[in-house]
């Protein structure tokens, strides 16, 4: 077997770690997924449109990143690697879209277990926050220890 073959999985887990990708640890217990907005300011007057795909800003290796694609009810996040040809399933949970013009939006998405139970890379919470501020969705996450919040845009 050749040092290629055996490295290949090493060199992707150490791709994902350095794009510190992953899962956050949330509490068992009873947990909100209300929504929360912040007042609009006067230069915006609709709801902010989440729906489309939106890669990583903040990675430290262009080669490794995630990309979240979100349409009317869901959010799904892969970890991307290899010029994007490797793509591995982190998340795909609930989302509800703002109905309400503001600067600023949360909401607490709700892991479909059904959709990620068999990733092996993908995160075992129940749920995980997110928050769109201005034009950036950014979300805590979490691999080998090292957590980092994820800076998305479209």
């Amino acid at each position: 077997m050749s040092i290629k073959k055996i490295l290949a999985p090493v060199s992707i887990v150490l791709s994902f770690a350095l794009a510190a990708c992953g899962s956050q640890t949330q509490a068992d217990g009873p947990v909100s997924t209300s929504p929360t907005a912040s007042p609009v300011s006067s230069e915006s007057a609709h709801p902010i449109d989440l729906q489309g795909i939106w890669k990583q800003k903040n990675s430290m290796d262009a080669e490794a990143y995630q990309e979240a694609t979100i349409d009317s009810e869901t959010i799904t996040i892969n970890r991307v690697t290899n010029h994007g040809d490797t793509k591995s399933l982190d998340w795909v949970g609930s989302f509800e879209a703002p109905n309400a013009a503001a600067d600023t939006y949360s909401w607490t998405s709700k892991r479909d277990r059904k959709a990620t139970d068999n990733a092996i890379l993908a995160s075992s919470d129940k749920t995980k926050k997110f928050t769109i501020h201005k034009d950036e969705i950014s979300y805590e996450a979490g691999i080998m220890g090292t957590t980092t919040t994820v800076r998305l845009a479209k």
